[in-house]
């Protein structure tokens, strides 16, 4: 019945667009409410309330001081620093709009570009709400990236100002920004007339550039309380610009507009999230990515809820921090990643019972694919739902999720569940014909996009086109580049990348069905599984494994005996044709300090090529651990 209920949500959500979107915009705030939900004369473009006017910040901040000026709107903490404080909206408000209007006396106009490369400390909200108050459109780059990779965005988007900090830490190291923006604007061929530069006290040897580098605290301080109106702006009028990470070449910027972003994340709240204002949510993200975009700043403030920013790792100073901070903060809602859960996984089990997370109603994930066994022992150890979310930077919220809001469904464990209201998901073969039920296809969606995907790529509408709506011959849909399939009863489950998919002896393998059977063996936490190149096969599988307890592959003979009982296991779960070829144990798996895993990096180093570029490695050590774990077996 719960399912027969999501099923026709959805299927009026697609088949009365206008109607259903005009019913979500009056879940924020307007200046001049739109009289029409959609205009799709021009498709793949998609203009969303393109009539209405409205603005982000007002919906994140402004909207709430009347009746919930006192109530804590973010609530900081970083491990790192020990810094911690909490912000109401009523004090929230006056620090955006100082920071407006320091953004205004440096240039930043509506329409104005503003790049943020700054670490996860508050005034990185602070900014990006800043942006919004003003129309000025905010590009925030992950501190994580080289300057050369923060020199081509910054050519691409074009800043008035940049804000950045002296420094950074991660795990107790301090990581300087300064130096890394200072060659990246000497590298750019259009560098900003202005850098606004937040001094922790972290780098002693940051330098500054006379007449181009401006001290935040000094300039907010000048500002005083000045009082800067929002700016009201065109429901299809840009928002943001978040360049996709990994990109070669010309980076990618993803366009989001502001109405329809606005109203998707307000209804995410209300369907998918389930959190209440008043309420806090604490996502464990970080905002140079999409989850933070949405998940830390806008989607809970704009919902009235406190929103916990956190800078540090999920185990330092122990492996309880997390659930330390839900308890403190009485956390209804948390998002997280997989990636996240499976450090945690590795830890000791009693962590989890230290601290009350009775108020915990939900545990979102998302980011890549969420393997069973992980699903099952946090969902078993919270015991609280645990919803697996699939969606992209390009999409800016979940495309497949369950909707508690709506009907809560079963779960199942290894399936995001179903496709959200406003998405028209296909699952397609690579000529573009619909596939039966059980079989995999390409996760495709047919046009228009809902709300709060991107509108084009910014600077480059054919760009938009080619990249996402042209992979399937004679028709313009969008494709996800992510194999998927559904059951029969309708629950999707992600297989991993088109490009990920191994065809070895012609059988096309999804390297995300191997990880699953390999992480079923209770000795391995985490696995990496690559197509490495063979003569015979075209392609065979390897998997790197990290185990609950090193000690298990400790000496060779050990190692051998744990690597016939994963291929048992594999044997058992795919058949003898989803064995990998090898399985190399090392104690750490290659990730970016986001924690995506570097997968094309492993598979070049096991087939001998450049692993490229390495500079958002999170631990040097573990492309040496691949390295060795090639050369001793």
């Amino acid at each position: 019945m719960s399912t027969a209920a999501v099923r026709a949500f959805h299927q009026r959500s697609i088949e009365d667009r206008e109607a259903f979107w005009l019913e979500q915009a009056s879940l924020i705030d307007w200046q001049t409410p739109p009289t029409r939900a959609l205009d799709d004369s021009r498709l793949p473009f998609a203009r969303w309330y393109p009539e209405g006017r409205t603005n982000l910040c007002h919906n994140a901040v402004d909207r709430h001081l009347a009746t919930r000026g006192d109530q804590a709107a973010l609530a900081y903490v970083s491990t790192e620093t020990g810094r911690e404080f909490t912000w109401t909206y009523r004090e929230l408000h006056a620090e955006v709009q100082r920071c407006a209007g320091v953004l205004q006396d440096l240039g930043v106009r509506t329409g104005d570009r503003v790049i943020l490369y700054l670490p996860m400390i508050a005034e990185a909200l602070v900014a990006m709400l800043a942006c919004a108050r003003i129309g000025a459109i905010h590009s925030v780059v992950f501190g994580g990236f080289a300057s050369a990779s923060l020199a081509t965005r910054i050519d691409d988007a074009r800043p008035t100002v940049l804000v950045t900090a002296d420094a950074g830490m991660r795990g107790g190291r301090m990581i300087p920004y300064k130096p890394l923006v200072d060659a990246a604007l000497a590298a750019a061929a259009h560098p900003p007339a202005k850098v606004l530069v937040i001094d922790r006290g972290l780098d002693a040897d940051s330098s500054r550039v006379a007449g181009r580098d401006v001290d935040y605290a000094e300039a907010m301080a000048s500002v005083g309380q000045r009082e800067v109106p929002v700016v009201w702006l065109p429901g299809d009028a840009p928002s943001y610009i978040l360049y996709t990470s990994g990109t070669t070449g010309r980076p990618k910027g993803v366009q989001r507009d502001t109405a329809g972003y606005a109203v998707a994340l307000a209804a995410s709240m209300k369907y998918i999230y389930g959190g209440q204002p008043g309420e806090a949510m604490f996502t464990t993200s970080d905002i140079g990515w999409v989850v933070g975009h949405s998940y830390i700043v806008y989607a809970p403030l704009i919902h009235g809820m406190t929103t916990v920013v956190y800078e540090g790792l999920p185990i330092r100073p122990d492996a309880g921090i997390l659930w330390r901070l839900v308890e403190r903060f009485k956390v209804t809602v948390m998002f997280s990643s997989p990636t996240a859960i499976r450090v945690l996984k590795k830890q000791d089990p009693a962590w989890l019972s230290r601290y009350d997370t009775s108020s915990l109603r939900g545990l979102y994930l998302a980011g890549e694919p969420l393997d069973e066994p992980t699903a099952r022992w946090i969902s078993d150890s919270l015991q609280v739902p645990v919803t697996d979310n699939y969606w992209q930077t390009e999409t800016g919220w979940p495309i497949l999720s369950a909707m508690p809001g709506v009907a809560d469904t079963p779960r199942k464990f290894g399936s995001p569940s179903f496709p959200v209201y406003g998405f028209d998901v296909q699952l397609l073969d690579p000529d573009g014909h619909p596939v039966p039920v059980g079989q995999k296809g390409v996760v495709a969606i047919r046009p228009p996009l809902p709300p709060g995907c991107l509108s084009t790529v910014w600077g480059d509408d054919a760009r938009f086109v080619s990249t996402y709506f042209s992979s399937f011959s004679g028709q313009q849909v969008y494709s996800s580049f992510d194999w998927g399939v559904a059951d029969e009863d309708g629950y999707y489950f992600i297989l991993g990348r088109t490009d990920d998919v191994i065809n070895t002896a012609g059988h096309r393998l999804g390297t995300r069905e191997i990880e699953e059977a390999v992480s079923g063996h209770p000795a391995i936490a985490e696995v990496a599984v690559v197509g490495v190149q063979d003569a015979v096969k075209g392609q065979v599988p390897v998997a790197f494994a990290v185990l609950r307890d090193a000690a298990g592959a400790a000496t060779p003979a050990a190692a051998e005996a744990l690597e016939r009982e994963v291929f048992l296991a594999v044997d058992q779960a795919l058949g003898a044709i989803g064995r990998p070829a090898r399985v190399h144990f090392v104690t750490v798996l290659p990730k970016t300090r986001s924690g995506k895993l570097l997968r094309r990096s492993i598979q070049a180093l096991a087939e001998g090529r450049d692993p490229g570029d390495m500079t958002t490695l999170e631990d040097p050590a573990a492309l040496e651990q691949i390295r060795l774990a090639l050369l001793d077996r």
